[in-house]
């Protein structure tokens, strides 16, 4: 919980200081997180990477890609105390508006199908599902498939 109860969470780029609270909410979020070595390298890339903060606690953050006209959707997660509070939602906002702003069209992401309250957040968005990749995330045991969404901008 942020010390600060009723303070608007703002969205800011992510910056190398942020990956140590970024990798802590991810696993507490994910059982097959994704890596410091992701989000360092996605920084390096120059990939659009935002945090968003409330009360100075870091509560939300996502990584984009974006390349000629599109935009494509790698990371975003809020932690879980703080899901179901509008993160997710201004977020998804945030990343839409930037896409435009670099020229995007389309944005395009996968999600696992196991993950009904991302799903569900993306549809509230206007994605739509696109098609389906199979055994494309880890799962235990095995693999899991992704469901690939797309939503016009």
């Amino acid at each position: 919980m942020s010390a600060v109860p009723n303070a608007q969470p703002r969205i800011e780029p992510m910056r190398m200081r942020d990956i140590d609270a970024v990798v802590g909410i991810e696993r507490n979020a994910y059982s097959f997180p994704w890596t410091r070595l992701n989000f360092s390298d996605s920084l390096a890339s120059g990939y659009s990477a935002w945090a968003c903060r409330s009360g100075g606690e870091l509560v939300a953050y996502a990584v984009m890609m974006l390349v000629l006209d599109e935009a494509h959707l790698l990371n975003v997660t809020v932690a879980p105390d703080w899901q179901r509070r509008g993160c997710g939602m201004l977020m998804m906002h945030h990343l839409f508006s930037t896409a435009r702003a670099h020229g995007a069209k389309r944005m395009f992401l996968e999600v696992r199908p196991s993950n009904e309250s991302g799903i569900a957040l993306y549809r509230r968005c206007g994605f739509e599902r696109i098609g389906l990749r199979r055994a494309y995330y880890p799962a235990s045991p095995g693999r899991e498939d992704a469901v690939v969404m797309a939503v016009d901008l």
